[in-house]
């Protein structure tokens, strides 16, 4: 058996262990709400709270703890989201 197989925790892909997450924030722009979470690669994953698909959003990297920073990136998500959908749009 290998490491993997031992392991207590199940293994998913893009799903972090609930104990191994980093802590997520709230954060506001343009009237949408989003959750940030820093990964451990120095990234971060943005969860479109306030948005019409229940855990659509974005990652980016590196990124940093500047909240000006991350509603540039979030302005820029939300600029290629097709209103009809709510995805970003196909070209």
């Amino acid at each position: 058996m290998n490491e993997r197989e031992t392991d207590s925790e199940a293994v998913l892909p893009g799903v972090a262990p609930v104990e191994r997450a980093a802590p997520a924030s709230q954060l506001e722009c343009d009237g949408e709400i989003f959750e940030v979470r820093p990964d451990e690669f120095g990234g971060a994953h943005y969860t479109w709270r306030s948005g019409p698909n229940p855990g659509y959003g974005f990652s980016t990297s590196p990124s940093s703890d500047d909240v000006e920073q991350h509603q540039t990136n979030i302005r820029s998500f939300l600029s290629m989201i097709d209103p009809r959908t709510g995805y970003i749009e196909d070209d």
